[in-house]
C-alpha cells in the first residue's frame, strides 16, 4: 500500500490530505481564526457547580466555559496521595486498568470535590460543539511518537493493533527493564511495534520534560491561563500518521517545509522520511485530483463504482445513512445485487465516516437481505473497514431491517458543520415552501391586514414568482378584497427577498381608489 500525505496552506488555511493508493482516506483542516483546545491543559477556577447533572463550569479563559462531570474528577495526577485510576485512552488502546474507578466516583458528588472560585488544572477532551463548551478532564494523557504518557498511573498498557504476542512480550520486557518514575504510566501505540530500546527511551525523556515544566507552569501563572499547548495539525498528523507505508511527505509551503523539518530532528531522528517541497504551478490538491473528492465529502449524496449510492443525513442527535442499490441490477438476483451493494458500501461508509469525521450516533440502513450469511459476513466487512478508524467506535449488530447501529467518538465539530453554516432561508430544514404555497399565505396575510378597518392602503411586497401568481392568477380574489373593505392593495415584486418572505406596508387610503397596482423594477403598472 503506497501511502502519501499532501500539506497544503491557502489562505491561511492548512489543509492536510492521506492518500492511500491514490485514494483519498483522511482529510484534516485548520484556519488562522479558529482556536483549537483539544489537548490543550489550562488552570482554570471554578465558576458554578451543577449538583443536578454532577458537573461543574469551568472558567479556562476561553469564549464558552468548560464542563467538568464528576466522573472526570474524581482524582487529579498533582495530588499524590491518591490512588491512580482507569485509563482513558483511544479506541486502539487495551484497557489497562479494571474500571474500580466507576465504583469509587459512584459515592462522590462533585460539590464534595470541587468549591466555587477553587482552582483547578484540566485538559480538554472534547473540542466545543455548538452551544456547547469544550469538555475536560483532570485525568492527563501527552502522546509521543510512540508512546502516550498518563501522570497518576503506574501500569503499562498496548495497543491492541500489536497482536502478535511475541511482540507484546518484548516491548512488556524492555520496560521492565527501564527506571521510570512511579507517578506515571504508559500506553504503548501501534506505531511502536518493533522498535528498539532507545526510540522508547527518547518518548520517555520528551513527555517527562513536559510534565516535569507543566507542574513549574502551574505554579507561577496565573487563573485562568494555558499551561500546555498540544502540538499543531501539521505536526499532529505526521507524529500520529507517518508509518513505514508512507513514500513521501509534500508540502507546498516554504516556512511549513522547515518547520516540519526541525519537527522531524527532534521527534523522528532515525525515520528515513521523504519530504518533498512542491513548486508547480497547478495547485498541490488539484495535481493529486483530490480538490473534487474533497468537495464530494460535503455533499449529500455519495455515488458507488457499482452504481449505487449513499444518502448522509446529518441531524441534531444522530446521521442517518441509507444504501440504494441506484443503477446497479446485478447479474443473477436480486440477493446477489443486494449483497454485493451492501459489501462496497460497509467499505465506503467506514471510509466517509473518517473524512467527514462525523461523530455521535450513527445508524446505517443497509439494503434488507434474506440470508443470515449475508447480513454476517456485510457486518464483519463493516467491522473490518472501521478498525482502522483512530477515533473510538462500537457497533452493534445488524437487525432484521438491515439497520446498523453505532457510535463515533466526537472530539471535534464534523467538517461540515465546522465549514457550513445553517441556511439562512430555510433554517437547515434543506427545503422552502413553494411558490404556491406562498401565494395562499399572503392573500390570506392580506385578508387578515384589511379585516380590522376599512379604507387602507396596503404595500404587499413578495418575490417576483409570488408577485406574478398574484397579479394574473389570483387577481380577481385581490379585486375583490379591494371593493369589500374600500381599499388599496399594491403588489410589489421584490427580486431580494427569499420566496418565503411577504412584507406589508399599511397606510391610509386615498381619496379617489383605485385598481390594483404592481411596481416591478421600480416602474408602476396599472
Amino acid at each position: 500500500m503506497k501511502r502519501e500525505i499532501l500539506i497544503s496552506l491557502e489562505a491561511n488555511e492548512k489543509r492536510v490530505a492521506i492518500l492511500e493508493n491514490g485514494q483519498l482516506e483522511e482529510f484534516f483542516i485548520e484556519r488562522a481564526d479558529q482556536k483549537y483546545m483539544l489537548g490543550n491543559i489550562y488552570k482554570g477556577t471554578v465558576r458554578t457547580i451543577v449538583p443536578g447533572i454532577e458537573a461543574a463550569f469551568i472558567n479556562i479563559g476561553s469564549e464558552k466555559d468548560g464542563f467538568l462531570y464528576v466522573t472526570d474528577a474524581v482524582r487529579n495526577p498533582l495530588d499524590a496521595e491518591e490512588e491512580p485510576g482507569e485509563v482513558e485512552g483511544d479506541d486502539e488502546i487495551e484497557e489497562v486498568r479494571k474500571p474500580a474507578r466507576r465504583q469509587h466516583h459512584s459515592r462522590v458528588k462533585i460539590n464534595e470535590l470541587l468549591k466555587e472560585g477553587q482552582e483547578v488544572i484540566v485538559q480538554v477532551v472534547k473540542e466545543p460543539i455548538r452551544t456547547k463548551g469544550p469538555r475536560l478532564t483532570t485525568f492527563f494523557s501527552f502522546p509521543a511518537r510512540y508512546l502516550v504518557m498518563m501522570p497518576g498511573e503506574r501500569r503499562l498498557g498496548l495497543s491492541r493493533r500489536i497482536n502478535e504476542p511475541k511482540e507484546r512480550e518484548r516491548i512488556r520486557a524492555i520496560f521492565n527493564r527501564m527506571d521510570i518514575p512511579e507517578d506515571v504510566g504508559f500506553i504503548v501505540r501501534t506505531a511502536a511495534e518493533g522498535k528498539a530500546d532507545k526510540e522508547f527511551e527518547r518518548d520517555i525523556k520528551y513527555l517527562l520534560g513536559i510534565w516535569s515544566q507543566l507542574k513549574k507552569d502551574i505554579n507561577t501563572k496565573p487563573a485562568p491561563s494555558l499551561i500546555h499547548e498540544e502540538l499543531d495539525l501539521v505536526e499532529r498528523i505526521i507524529r500520529d500518521s507517518f508509518t513505514e507505508e508512507t513514500a513521501s511527505i509534500i508540502v507546498d509551503d516554504r516556512h511549513i517545509f522547515s518547520s516540519i523539518q526541525n519537527f522531524l530532528k527532534v521527534y523522528m531522528p532515525d525515520e528515513h522520511v521523504n519530504l518533498q517541497m512542491y513548486h508547480d504551478r497547478v495547485p498541490l490538491f488539484e495535481k493529486f485530483n483530490i480538490e473534487k473528492e474533497i468537495e464530494k465529502t460535503f455533499q449529500k449524496n455519495v455515488y458507488l463504482k457499482s452504481g449505487g449510492h449513499l444518502v448522509i443525513e446529518q441531524t441534531e442527535s444522530l446521521v442517518a445513512i441509507d444504501v440504494n442499490t441506484g443503477k446497479f441490477t446485478g447479474r443473477h438476483n436480486l440477493e446477489e445485487t443486494v449483497y454485493r451493494t451492501n459489501c462496497e458500501a460497509a467499505r465506503e461508509i467506514a471510509r466517509q465516516l473518517r473524512l467527514r469525521d462525523i461523530g455521535g450516533i450513527i445508524i446505517a440502513d443497509f439494503i434488507d437481505m434474506e440470508e443470515e450469511e449475508h447480513r454476517r459476513s456485510v457486518l464483519r466487512i463493516f467491522k473490518d473497514a472501521v478498525r482502522r478508524d483512530r477515533a473510538k467506535t462500537n457497533i452493534l449488530k445488524i437487525s432484521e431491517l438491515g439497520l446498523v447501529e453505532m457510535t463515533r467518538q466526537r472530539v471535534r465539530p464534523s467538517h461540515e458543520s465546522a465549514l457550513y453554516q445553517p441556511c439562512p432561508h430555510c433554517g437547515g430544514k434543506g427545503v422552502v415552501k413553494s411558490v404556491t404555497t406562498m401565494l395562499i399565505q399572503a392573500i390570506k396575510q392580506i385578508r387578515k391586514a384589511l379585516s380590522d378597518s376599512k379604507r387602507k392602503t396596503l404595500e404587499v411586497s413578495v418575490h417576483p414568482d409570488v408577485a406574478e401568481r398574484l397579479l394574473v392568477q389570483e387577481k380577481r380574489i385581490i379585486k375583490n378584497f379591494e371593493h369589500q373593505y374600500q381599499s388599496r392593495i399594491i403588489i410589489m415584486a421584490n427580486p431580494a427577498l427569499h420566496v418565503e418572505d411577504i412584507r406589508i406596508n399599511i397606510g391610509k387610503a386615498p381619496e379617489r381608489m383605485g385598481g390594483i397596482m404592481s411596481i416591478f423594477g421600480g416602474k408602476k403598472k396599472q
